[in-house]
């Protein structure tokens, strides 16, 4: 009798890894999805932050995912939906319990697949009068200072043409830049110390002039600066376009937009199961008398060979790191690394061999 037990439970010790297995095949390939990109993150505020006040904020990013925003004070959150590709809107109401303030600040969050981008919206919520607040020039030494404010145009301003802005001053500050005539603001990234650089594509609804008023902001803290483009949003017939010359002869250049940590669990083998197993039918067999001990065996076995085989599992766990790279010509990759890189996000690197180097 005791016999026929014994073999009994070292077969479901046999079959306990069989079982969960197609669970760890899974966990063997995480999904890989799109890297998550906001390039624009807009509200309009409202006059004063009292119930039934309305924000209504604008994201623009990567299409196909989802977004909400976080507000500080607020006792809900904001869902935007995608009204257009990569366009995604949503209104908040203040309500009763709110406690939204002038200093209070918004978080965008946009998730494509299993990758999440966000944003902290760099302009307050409430007021400077109604619709869009106007931008504080500088009024101390400690101001941020813009030296330059360029755009590398197209030759023509139609739908699915890029405009490319570039801001240079004051390093380790929050720039974005507003065109006459776009919803929105536009998202301008430090690719190195002072310089910001950010695009945008020419959508259908828009109605851009050549001469649209296009304004750059520099903000650091609670301190902000702004300058005018002076030039046209067209090119004319001898301008040489710097900034798609070296998109051209640096196709594989970017920008580190992200640094992902991955585990992957390791695969249990029989040990683990066999070792929780009999530890598990030992316990059980503390428990009870006669038959109820058998249970209480077959039960501990059971409990303990899964129990076994997870741990095994955490102690053969690896871990490896995705490195993504939104490259100058609009598009990104994602590079695997085994140990940790050498660099941070923000840094200018190139795309070689499946490798990255830095770009100085």
């Amino acid at each position: 009798m005791y016999k026929k037990i014994v073999l009994g439970l070292f077969a479901l010790a046999a079959f306990l890894p069989l079982a969960f297995a197609p669970n760890e095949a899974r966990a063997q390939h995480p999904s890989v999805s799109a890297a998550a990109r906001i390039d624009g993150f807009d509200v309009d505020p409202v006059a004063r932050p009292v119930p039934g006040g309305e924000l209504v904020f604008t994201l623009y990013g990567s299409p196909g995912g989802t977004a909400a925003v976080q507000i500080g004070g607020a006792t809900g959150s904001a869902v935007l939906v995608e009204t257009e590709a990569g366009v995604y809107e949503g209104t908040y109401t203040i309500r009763n319990r709110d406690r939204i303030t002038a200093a209070s600040t918004a978080t965008a969050n946009l998730r494509v697949g299993n990758k999440v981008a966000s944003a902290i919206l760099d302009e307050p919520l409430v007021g400077r009068g109604v619709g869009k607040p106007k931008l504080r020039p500088a009024t101390s030494a400690m101001a941020p200072k813009i030296d330059r404010f360029d755009v590398d145009p197209p030759a023509n301003l139609v739908a699915g043409e890029e405009l490319i802005l570039t801001l240079s001053g004051t390093p380790g500050g929050i720039a974005s830049a507003r065109i006459a005539g776009v919803k929105g603001k536009i998202v301008l990234s430090e690719i190195r110390a002072g310089v910001y650089e950010g695009s945008y594509t020419v959508k259908n609804r828009d109605r851009i002039a050549a001469n649209a008023e296009v304004t750059g902001n520099l903000r650091i803290d609670n301190r902000e600066t702004s300058a005018v483009l002076g030039q046209s949003l067209v090119a004319g017939a001898n301008y040489q376009s710097s900034a798609r010359q070296a998109a051209r002869l640096c196709v594989n250049c970017g920008v580190v937009e992200a640094i992902h940590v991955v585990e992957v669990k390791g695969q249990g083998s029989y040990l683990g199961p066999i070792a929780g197993g009999v530890a598990g039918a030992l316990l059980g067999s503390q428990v009870g008398h006669g038959a109820g001990t058998t249970i209480a065996q077959v039960v501990g076995l059971a409990g303990g060979a899964y129990a076994g085989n997870e741990i095994e599992k955490r102690m053969k766990t690896t871990k490896h790191y995705e490195v993504v790279v939104r490259l100058e010509n609009g598009g990104s990759k994602t590079i695997s690394y085994a140990a940790q890189p050498g660099f941070a996000v923000g840094t200018r690197v190139k795309l070689a061999n499946g490798t990255l180097t830095v770009v100085q």
